[in-house]
C-alpha cells in the first residue's frame, strides 16, 4: 500500500528505504539470536560447563547489540519514545547541524586557495575552445542563446525601452546644437561633390514621374493666357511647357555643368557655411529642433524604432537560417579555434577567470554557505530525518551488527579470562 509520504520519495529513495528495513531485519535478527543462545546456554549451564563460555558470548552480543540500537536509534529519534537526553540529536539539533555544516564548507571548500589550486589543474579557456570549434556544440550553444535572447526580449517592457531610446537620443542627439554640426558633415558632403549623386537620383524621379503622369502639369499655362487667347493655342502652350521641363530634366541630368546643378552647388555651399557661422540660422534649427522635441512624434518614433528593433530581431533569432544565427555560429567557432591554439590569450582568460572566481568567493563565500544553512533549516525536522536515515541508515546498522559480533567475542573472552583466573587462585 502507497502513502502520502511514499510519494514524496524518488526511486532511489525507495530502493535506500527497502535496503535500510533489510539491513535492521539482519541486525534485529542476531539480536533475537544471541538472547535464544543466552537462554538456552542459561539454562543449560548447570548440566555442561561448556555452555558458560556460550552463555557469555552471548550476553556480550545482546549487551552490544542494545548498546549499538540504542546509539543509532538515538540519532534519529527517541527510543522507545522515551525522551531520553541527547536523544533524537538529527531532528532537535538540525539548524545546528545545518549552519556547522554550511561553516565547514565555507571554511574548508569556498576559500580563494582551494578555487585557484583546482583552476590551476586545467585551463578553462583551452576546454571551451576545444568544446566551442565543433561546429555541433556552436551550432548548440548559438541555439540556446538565440532562446534566452527572445526570453530577454519578450521580457522587456515596450515602454520602458521606449522612454529609454527617447532618453538617450534627447541625450546624445537633441542636447547639442544641431546647425555647426549639419554644416560641417554638409560642407565635406558638398567638397565631395556628394551632392550630384542626390541630384541625379531627384532628377531621374521627376523625369520618371512626369513621363508617367503626362497631365501632370494641368493646364498651368492656358490658364494664364488672355481670355481672348483661342483654346488651342492655349493647349498646345501646356504641352510646350511640359516638354520644356522634360527637356531641361534631361538637360541637367545629361550636363555635369549645367547651371543649374551649379546653382544647386552654390545654394549648398551657402547653405552649410550659414549653419556654422550664422547665428540666425542656427537659431532656427534649434527651434524647429525644440518643436520636434515638445511635439508627440518623438515618443512615436522611439515606438516605431523599437516595434521595428524587435520584430527584426526576433525573426532572426527564431530563424536557424537567419544571418543572424549564421554570423553567431561562425563567431563562436572562431572565438573556440582561438582558444585552443592561442595559448597565451587561453593564459590569460584563465588568469582572468581565476581572479573573477577568487574575488567572488572572498566577497560572496558566506553568502554561498549560508544557502546551504538557510536551506536546512527550512526543512522540516521529520523530512530531514528520514533523508538522513535513508542516505546512512544502511551503513549505520552494520555498527549494530559489529557491536553484536564484538560483543559476543569480548564476552566470551572476559569470562575466559575470569575463569582463568579463578582457576588459577582456587
Amino acid at each position: 500500500m502507497t502513502t502520502t509520504r511514499d510519494t514524496l520519495l524518488g526511486a532511489a529513495d525507495l530502493e535506500r528505504r527497502a535496503a535500510l528495513r533489510r539491513m535492521k531485519a539482519l541486525a534485529t535478527a542476531l539480536l533475537v539470536i544471541a538472547a535464544v543462545v543466552f537462554a538456552v546456554a542459561f539454562a543449560l549451564e548447570d548440566r555442561y560447563a561448556w555452555l558458560g563460555y556460550v552463555r557469555a558470548a552471548a550476553e556480550g552480543a545482546m549487551v552490544g547489540a542494545l548498546a549499538d540500537w540504542f546509539a543509532v536509534t538515538a540519532l534519529f529519534r527517541h527510543p522507545l519514545g522515551l525522551r531520553i537526553p541527547h536523544t533524537a540529536i538529527i531532528p532537535s539539533r538540525k539548524d545546528e547541524i545545518g549552519a556547522s555544516l554550511g561553516e565547514f564548507v565555507e571554511q574548508n571548500f569556498l576559500s580563494d586557495e582551494v578555487v585557484r589550486s583546482k583552476l590551476a589543474t586545467f585551463s578553462v579557456a583551452e576546454r571551451v575552445g576545444a568544446w566551442l570549434s565543433d561546429p555541433a556544440n556552436a551550432e548548440r550553444a548559438s541555439a540556446e542563446g538565440a532562446v534566452v535572447a527572445q526570453g530577454v526580449l519578450r521580457f522587456l517592457s515596450d515602454d520602458d525601452v521606449e522612454r529609454l531610446i527617447e532618453r538617450l537620443a534627447r541625450q546624445h542627439l537633441f542636447d547639442r546644437e544641431w546647425a555647426p554640426t549639419l554644416g560641417r558633415v554638409g560642407a565635406e558632403l558638398v567638397a565631395a561633390d556628394q551632392q550630384r549623386a542626390v541630384v541625379d537620383a531627384l532628377v531621374d524621379a521627376a523625369e520618371t514621374w512626369l513621363g508617367e503622369h503626362p497631365d501632370a502639369l494641368g493646364r498651368v499655362v492656358s490658364t494664364r493666357l488672355p481670355r481672348w487667347v483661342p483654346g488651342f493655342l492655349g493647349d498646345a502652350a501646356d504641352d510646350r511647357a511640359h516638354r520644356e521641363v522634360i527637356g531641361l530634366l534631361h538637360a541637367v541630368r545629361d550636363d555635369p555643368e549645367h547651371p543649374l546643378r551649379t546653382a544647386i552647388d552654390g545654394y549648398l555651399v551657402d547653405l552649410t557655411d550659414r549653419l556654422q557661422h550664422d547665428p540666425a540660422m542656427a537659431t532656427r534649427v534649434e527651434e524647429i529642433k525644440a518643436e520636434f522635441l515638445e511635439s508627440p512624434r518623438l515618443r512615436s518614433f522611439a515606438g516605431r524604432f523599437w516595434d521595428a528593433v524587435k520584430a527584426t530581431l526576433g525573426e532572426a533569432l527564431a530563424d536557424p537560417s537567419s544571418e543572424l544565427r549564421s554570423a553567431a555560429r561562425s563567431a563562436l567557432v572562431d572565438v573556440g579555434v582561438r582558444f585552443s591554439t592561442d595559448r597565451a590569450l587561453a593564459t590569460k582568460i584563465d588568469a582572468w577567470i581565476a581572479d573573477a572566481a577568487g574575488y567572488a568567493v572572498q566577497k560572496y563565500r558566506h553568502d554561498l554557505a549560508s544557502v546551504i544553512s538557510d536551506t536546512v533549516q527550512r526543512w522540516d525536522a521529520r523530512e530531514t530525518t528520514q533523508k538522513i536515515e535513508l542516505q546512512v541508515g544502511r551503513d549505520l546498522q552494520f555498527i549494530r551488527i559489529n557491536g553484536t559480533v564484538v560483543g559476543a567475542i569480548a564476552g566470551a573472552g572476559i569470562y575466559a579470562i575470569a575463569t582463568g583466573v579463578h582457576a588459577l587462585l582456587a
